[in-house]
């Protein structure tokens, strides 16, 4: 009898989170498993010193629910105060940077809410790969090259982020016992104990802005996500402060098209050639905390309204989605990430905690909506997403993907190919991509992609990337058929796997 199934970056990660399926554990469990490990083996793209969200969609509910595991800025942090060090822009990386993880407080709102298994059985796998070592992938090795230089700059980075070949041995102890205490001690351990006050000794000693307080208060919150029509589907997406409503705009608009259109080749790419200029700009012009401001759906969602101007440039992330689902209906889709690679750059001594970067997002703009201000959340590029057929109280399908500011787009292409091309769950995630790069300009199109040369034909400004190309994002995404039978695909563009339990 098959227990459930679960798509992950990483087969490690895919692995330890079927194992505690196996063992009677449901999906938020081998979603949470899997997370954690990635947490270790994917240092460039997530840490415990990240944020998380999630779309839960509970066996028997009529709907999802979203939770929202995003931190603030911190209680120093202001335009004067950035202004005051020297910077008319956010800087790339560095202790300015971080805000206040929100995911370790996540895993303990979900596993509390919807769990089976205990917090210590979330960490054990983790805890050991981290303790005893794991075998460096190609595109770990890549990034730690790519990145060795500014690394470099931070002592304990310096120390636990070496430039590794592939298949050498990487381990964190410090991360270990981070975990451990994790598991030992619950959430409050790492906003209000001992993890919590290595944390904020890490940030003042370097001059930042988040302090013991704001970690010590720190709440996520649970949420009802945002839904939109398509032919005959209903797709789900997080609300404010996630780019969600940006990526159903899209949506929206590529409803009306022919579906001849909506096939991999040249018409399909130069919609989302066109579309980015028509949606991106509202996201730019109206996404931010809506605890700050006031966030309008309508634009969004009315297919005739076009934004002005082409849209910001959102600097390149790292994430990691997973989705996951179990024979008792239960369905997950979660996205985490420490923002840009490796974060911020910045370890806790001792902890081996890896911090986020994600107030790179802010404006230091006075006019802007999503302007840096004390205690804040940004505009999140994080959207894990999920799909009914109308009119039934269950889920269809979970969908995401990594890629910052290339989210909506790829999500749109893997849904269309669900959706629209009824291609398996493997077969959409692995199909050559399009992409426009951040803040418009050139088309990447990944060489393999039905039409290639006639794009690089064609008026467009082409990029051609290689096939498989990591600028397209790591997508996964998964299907329930109506006997209840699970199809999944894991991007063949990331180091991980389908695994059934």
């Amino acid at each position: 009898m098959t227990r459930g199934v679960i798509a992950t970056p990483h087969f490690l990660a895919s692995q330890a989170g079927a194992e505690v399926l196996r063992e009677g554990g449901n999906a938020v469990d081998a979603a949470l498993v899997a997370d954690a490990v990635l947490c270790v083996v994917y240092p460039h793209m997530t840490s415990i010193g990240g944020d998380l969200f999630a779309q839960v969609w509970p066996a028997g509910s009529p709907a999802p629910v979203g939770y929202e595991g995003a931190g603030r800025s911190g209680s120093l942090a202001s335009l004067e105060t950035m202004r005051e060090r020297g910077h008319s822009a956010m800087p790339p990386q560095g202790v300015l940077t971080v805000t206040v993880p929100g995911t370790v407080e996540a895993w303990g709102r979900l596993l509390e809410t919807y769990g089976t298994v205990g917090m210590g059985r979330v960490v054990a796998p983790a805890v050991a790969l981290a303790q005893d070592g794991f075998l460096v992938t190609e595109g770990l090795s890549r990034h730690l090259h790519d990145h060795f230089q500014w690394l470099m700059t931070d002592p304990e980075a310096q120390r636990l982020l070496p430039p590794l070949m592939p298949g050498m041995l990487m381990r964190n102890p410090d991360l270990a016992r981070s975990l451990e205490l994790i598991g030992r001690f619950g959430v409050n351990v790492f906003y209000r104990g001992e993890l919590g006050a290595a944390i904020s000794s890490a940030i003042a000693r370097r001059d930042g802005l988040v302090t013991a307080s704001d970690l010590a208060t720190h709440r996520g919150r649970w949420s009802t996500p945002i839904a939109a029509r398509y032919r005959g589907l209903t797709v789900y997406e997080m609300p404010p402060p996630t780019q969600g409503l940006l990526a159903l705009a899209l949506i929206r608009r590529l409803e009306g098209l022919a579906p001849d259109i909506l096939r991999p080749g040249p018409p399909l790419a130069r919609e989302l050639y066109r579309l980015r200029d028509v949606a991106y700009p509202l996201r730019d012009r109206y996404i931010s905390d809506p605890d700050f401001v006031s966030v309008p759906a309508e634009p969004f969602l009315d297919p005739e309204v076009a934004g002005v101007g082409r849209g910001e440039a959102i600097p390149e992330g790292d994430t990691i989605y997973l989705c996951a689902a179990d024979e008792e209906g239960n369905l997950v889709s979660l996205i985490q990430s420490v923002a840009n690679s490796f974060g911020s750059g910045v370890i806790a001594e001792g902890t081996g905690i890896l911090l986020q970067n994600r107030g790179v997002y802010f404006s230091l703009e006075p006019e802007h909506v999503n302007r840096l201000e004390p205690r804040k959340r940004t505009m999140h590029t994080l959207i894990p997403a999920l799909a009914a057929r109308t009119g039934e109280d269950r889920p269809w399908a979970a969908f995401g993907s990594m890629g910052a500011d290339g989210q909506p787009q790829v999500q749109a292409q893997v849904f269309v190919n669900l959706a629209d091309g009824g291609l398996d769950p493997a077969a959409a995630v692995a199909a050559p991509r399009v992409r426009v790069a951040p803040g418009g300009g050139e088309l990447w199109v990944e060489a393999d992609y039905p039409g290639a040369d006639e794009l690089q034909r064609s008026e467009l400004p082409v990029k051609l990337l290689p096939p498989r190309s990591t600028s397209m994002g790591h997508a996964a995404a998964l299907v329930v058929d109506g006997s209840g039978q699970w199809r999944a695909g894991a991007d063949p563009r990331s180091d991980g796997s389908v695994e059934f339990a």
